[in-house]
């Protein structure tokens, strides 16, 4: 992108979104993991922006703060607040009112609705460009779409110019008629912007202040506006109900699919693929179909992930094998073997070579390397040595009604079918529990834990396994 004047970005994020019939404010509501106004700032920030200025209105304290923790960008991003939501004439105004010292400048400024997540930083690119190169007071980013129902349509003259803007309520049938939309995105000179929203007036149908208004006033006067066609109409999806949202986290989702699997990631179904924006999928790794992968879950080299699995905030590391599995906040180490029917809830930590079988459920566990767990099982509150084997049913009863208490397994122990670990207690290495045995005392190394509360029999395992 090629420009000579300084450029920044107003966004505008302040409206309720009354069609989503929700709390939340409208531009928090979520795709792909973040936020459709942080999709926004994410395309902008890409650009050589000196600030980015958002105008907050409908839940402007939660808008900020949420924006604020999760903002991965270097340009200054400002926030203020427009009172009283009187149109997009007034937010840009409100907006610019950060600019108060330097209004008489020929920077530029680029207008960008806050719920727009599918836009492009290549698009902006190029709408920044054509403006800069025409030397136009402002340059609209249109579309051409098959139904413009709801859109501001662009009004041309016969030279093919921009004569106005002209917003769907106020519009006459031919005007209706008119395919390309205005998509709400602008590049102004910002020195002449100001002055412009000045002169409009909120005599329309919805009583406010048009922004549209403001680029028939620079026309009016004599300045050049022009237009620049997006090449992919999809750009000015917004999010304006459930509907639409869902319509665009599914081009989001199938961009970010693309995306890692030109990168050297095998998506065996991307269509039940679902991905997050934050996910780091490492090459050559293999995602069968059915799997969710959300927050900040990576995925390592080799690894073969589902079918059917669900991970948030999950690492995996290389060469792991999970399949119909639920993780949060876990961590499976390399070549760790997982599933079918697992359940890792947070705090887990499988290492290397482990494995976790059949409906087993782990809560805040640390498996050791080699450890297996292969069926039916509850471990929480646990650390697990190395090369130790749980038999089937065992579970460690780490709740007594009051508090929980934390299980110690050390490296090489062996339990019998149905053993209960009644916490806290600590199984020594090399020790041994018979099945059914209900532990309730310490182990020490070595030793046979059995019976019902389990007897302790010291040197067992030397005299028997030795």
């Amino acid at each position: 992108m090629e420009s000579e004047r300084p450029l920044a970005a107003v966004v505008l994020a302040a409206g309720e979104g009354t069609r989503m019939r929700s709390g939340l404010p409208k531009v928090l509501h979520s795709l792909c993991g973040r936020p459709m106004l942080l999709w926004v700032l994410d395309a902008l920030a890409a650009l050589p922006l000196e600030r980015i200025v958002v105008v907050v209105g409908h839940g402007a304290e939660d808008v900020t703060k949420l924006t604020q923790e999760l903002l991965k960008t270097t340009v200054p991003v400002e926030f203020v607040e427009q009172p009283v939501r009187r149109g997009t004439g007034d937010a840009v105004s409100t907006g610019l009112s950060l600019f108060a010292d330097d209004l008489d400048t020929d920077d530029d400024l680029l207008v960008v609705p806050g719920d727009t997540p599918l836009l492009q930083t290549a698009t902006l690119e190029a709408l920044v460009t054509a403006h800069a190169s025409s030397d136009a007071a402002a340059t609209i980013l249109t579309a051409r779409v098959a139904n413009p129902d709801g859109y501001g349509r662009v009004v041309r003259d016969d030279r093919g110019a921009v004569r106005a803007v002209v917003e769907h309520r106020d519009a006459d049938d031919a005007t209706l008629a008119v395919d390309e939309i205005n998509t709400s995105i602008y590049c102004f000179r910002r020195g002449l912007l100001a002055p412009a929203l000045r002169r409009i007036t909120p005599e329309n149908t919805q009583g406010e202040y048009y922004l549209t208004d403001a680029v028939s006033v620079l026309r009016d006067t004599g300045h050049r506006v022009d237009a620049v066609v997006a090449d992919d109409a999809r750009d000015a999806l917004g999010g304006n109900d459930r509907a639409q949202l869902a319509e665009a986290e599914t081009i989001l989702r199938a961009r970010i699919n693309g995306s890692w699997m030109r990168s050297g990631v095998t998506l065996v179904d991307p269509a039940t693929t679902y991905i997050d924006a934050d996910v780091v999928l490492e090459p050559d790794c293999r995602i069968l179909p059915g799997c969710m992968f959300e927050g900040e879950t990576v995925i390592g080299a080799g690894a073969q992930i589902g079918p059917d699995c669900r991970f948030v905030n999950t690492v995996v590391a290389a060469g792991a094998v999970v399949q119909h599995t639920v993780a949060r906040n876990a961590e499976i180490g390399a070549r760790a073997t997982v599933g079918p029917y697992a359940s890792l809830r947070p705090g887990t930590r499988i290492g290397a070579d482990a494995h976790v079988g059949t409906f087993v459920e782990l809560k805040n566990a640390a498996v050791g390397e080699g450890t297996k767990i292969p069926h039916l099982s509850y471990i929480g509150d646990a650390e697990i040595g190395p090369r130790t084997n749980l038999g089937a049913g065992t579970i460690t009863a780490n709740y007594d009604g009051v508090a929980k208490h934390r299980t110690v397994i050390g490296a090489d122990v062996k339990t019998g079918v149905n053993t209960v670990l009644r916490a806290p207690v600590t199984i020594g290495d090399g020790a041994y529990t018979a099945a059914g045995a209900v532990v309730t005392r310490d182990v020490p190394p070595g030793a046979l834990a059995k019976g019902v509360p389990a007897e302790i029999d010291e040197g067992w395992v030397e005299r028997n396994r030795g």
